[in-house]
């Protein structure tokens, strides 16, 4: 999950939002990696997830959900809105549990 944050970040870089609904690559695969980010969510068990509420598990599946069962109708704007304001607090609560042993 950290991973497909991380790469999401580095692919908006320097990006606004036009350049962003511009570039179809960035713009698919950006909606893309919340799907992969949902599917390794559902795979955490259940006594992890628990040991570790900070992380907003049903939001990240049912995320998955939403654009696996509506891919044609992705609104790029909300995906936009979560890869700038929402990946950056996931990010530093993901960080320590991927350093975690």
């Amino acid at each position: 999950m950290l991973d497909r944050c991380l790469r999401i970040r580095k692919l908006i870089c320097g990006l606004d939002s036009e350049a962003f609904v511009g570039e179809e690559t960035v713009r698919v695969t950006v909606a893309h990696y919340p799907q992969d980010m949902g599917e390794a969510a559902r795979r955490v068990s259940s006594t992890f997830r628990e040991a570790h509420a900070e992380v907003p598990w049903r939001e990240i599946i049912a995320t998955r959900n939403r654009i696996a069962h509506d891919c044609t109708d992705v609104d790029f704007d909300i995906v936009w809105d979560v890869a700038t304001a929402e990946l950056p607090s996931l990010i530093e609560v993901l960080q320590p549990l991927a350093s975690d042993p």
